[in-house]
């Protein structure tokens, strides 16, 4: 005779698998958020520059603030989480993230548009803190690997999605440019058009998980810290069983008061313990070498390095949406490979890769940078009153012998104390060097700092640093990009990981940000080749970093680990 479960059982069971998914789904578009907060801005300097006045530091701190506002917001994100509950600053960071999408589209200058790529960093930043918080706090042990994977693969999913949103909005303003047939006005709307429907169009997945995080229930270890201990268990019971909610509480309450005990006996012992620095330490510095490996700049400005590559707008977007899916496909590879092959072989294969592929992408652009000549003289020539406007062509400032290759002109020249970079093709449809003061600097003077033109690389250059670029996010995804966050977690001890991580953290974003604020203007004065072999250079110490210094944590517990940097016994 064949047993069947009560029917209130097998109700609970599904009740319990439907919050489950529902769960992850919402967690699921947090990191689908905080992928598009890094990737959406790629497409959108195609066009942003052109429909608003910015100075080359104004479009870096424009990208760069998305960093700065999570650097912040990652710090302060685990106290108010403290202080107000996990949920709570799930809903926050919803609203901030919807907010900011409304800042930038109707934003007409540089301050609402940094007020709201900053705000958007901060929804972010609290967003990287917080949900894999409230993962590992509400989901069963059993589903704890499966829900942190979720979200790492979200949050390149949503890198993935930005880039296909900029590739079908370029798509729409490119046949519009050719269709006005060198009409400025109408050239002007369809780029504006663009760049404002690329931020308009994620506002969706932001009120979704803003909407979707009130039908959450708050964590049970927050509650039982609150002393609310029948919401802790309704909260256990809505993702566990009975039988477990009741156990997962009576341990939770086991250890609430064993900890209590030691704070009120003193025997807690000091922070300067080697097992509290040597992994303090080696967690930050892991977290800053990520980010000088210049991830975050290739992402944000990859449409516009592959552009400088010689690629043509539609096939740099097509570049930016290959590479990464490239990113979200070997994010799936590394969480598979990084419980069988450990965390230190991932990050030697994972930073060496990285290592030769912008090595060989910088090579690739001091071959294509390396034919360009100054023809600052020339721009000075044409120079008139403050203004200048120069067609871009052979007969104005020559063509490069032996070759049909169109021409780049790329112009470092400021109106007061800004620097500004224009860069116009010749084979554009709006092939004019046009330089005009806004109304702030009406009376400022024009000089020309820097004035270099020189064939546009061939197809040929520009697929094959798509490839260099194709190997970067490869080996950074397989390695650095999923063990950087297992590293944090499991290098710092239990005492000071709260702490630690948003520490870590701070200086993780506080690197990126640097990072992406100097890239322009470098890229201006030095040339792409500078940032790339200088990226290498950093990704050099990360491997001897992961070789030589790192543990391997791969199978052991927590507490094993916190014992190793003792000098415990394994």
């Amino acid at each position: 005779m064949v047993k069947t479960k009560p029917a209130f059982i097998a109700t609970n069971s599904a009740s319990i698998r439907r919050y489950s998914w529902f769960l992850l789904l919402i967690a699921g578009l947090g990191g689908l958020l905080y992928g598009i907060d890094v990737g959406i801005i790629a497409a959108a300097l195609l066009y942003l520059s052109k429909t608003i006045s910015l100075t080359v530091w104004q479009t870096s701190f424009i990208v760069a603030a998305v960093l700065g506002g999570g650097m912040f917001s990652s710090l302060v994100g685990g106290v108010l989480a403290d202080l107000f509950g996990r949920k709570a600053m799930m809903i926050v960071s919803g609203l901030m993230f919807v907010a900011s999408v409304g800042l930038i589209v109707f934003s007409q200058g540089f301050a609402p548009l940094f007020i709201g790529r900053l705000l958007q960093g901060m929804s972010g930043g609290v967003i990287a803190v917080v949900v894999p918080l409230y993962l590992a706090e509400c989901l069963s042990a059993n589903n704890r690997g499966r829900g942190t994977a979720i979200f790492q693969f979200a949050l390149t999913f949503g890198i993935v999605c930005a880039a296909l949103i900029g590739w079908y909005y370029t798509r729409q303003a490119e046949t519009a440019i050719a269709q006005a047939a060198g009409n400025h006005a109408l050239i002007l709307a369809a780029q504006n058009h663009a760049w404002r429907s690329m931020f308009l169009t994620i506002v969706y997945p932001g009120l979704f998980f803003f909407l979707g995080a009130f039908a959450l229930s708050e964590t049970p270890r927050w509650l039982l810290l609150r002393g609310r201990v029948d919401e802790a268990l309704a909260a256990l019971r809505r993702s566990t069983p009975e039988e477990e909610a009741q156990l997962e509480l009576t341990e939770m309450q086991a250890l609430a008061k064993e900890n209590n005990k030691a704070k009120a006996a003193g025997t807690a012992g000091s922070l300067l313990r080697r097992k509290y620095v040597i992994p303090f330490v080696l967690a930050c510095a892991i977290m800053v070498l990520n980010q000088t490996t210049g991830i975050n700049s290739v992402l944000g400005f990859l449409v516009i390095i592959l552009r400088q590559a010689g690629m043509t707008a539609s096939h740099a977007t097509q570049g930016d949406v290959a590479v990464k899916m490239l990113n979200c496909v070997m994010t799936l590879v590394a969480v598979a490979l990084v419980d069988r092959k450990g965390r230190t072989f991932l990050l030697r294969i994972g930073t060496a890769g990285v290592v030769i592929a912008l090595v060989s992408a910088g090579v690739l652009f001091i071959g294509a940078e390396s034919g360009r000549s100054d023809v600052r003289d020339k721009i000075e020539a044409a120079q008139v009153g403050n203004t200048v406007t120069l067609p871009i062509s052979a007969t104005t400032l020559g063509s490069a012998s032996g070759t049909n290759r169109p021409m780049a002109l790329t112009v470092l020249y400021s109106y007061g104390d800004g620097d500004h970079v224009a860069t116009v093709l010749s084979d554009a449809p709006d092939a004019v060097l046009t330089l005009t003061p806004d109304a702030k600097t009406a009376n400022a003077p024009l000089r020309i700092k820097r004035a270099r033109y020189g064939p546009v690389p061939s197809e040929k250059v520009g697929w094959l640093i798509t490839a260099c670029l194709a190997l970067f996010m490869a080996s950074y995804s397989v390695g650095p990009g999923v063990v950087v966050w297992l590293a944090m977690s499991e290098l710092m001890p239990t005492r000071i990981r709260s702490i630690g991580m948003g520490v870590s953290l701070l200086l993780n974003q506080g690197a990126a940000t640097l990072i992406a604020a100097v890239f322009l203007p470098v890229v201006g004065n030095y040339g792409y080749a500078a940032m790339f072999f200088f990226w290498a250079g950093c990704t050099v110490i990360y491997f001897v970093t992961a070789a030589f210094f790192l543990p391997e944590t791969k199978g052991k517990t927590l507490e094993e680990i916190e014992m190793h940097f003792a000098g415990g016994a394994k």
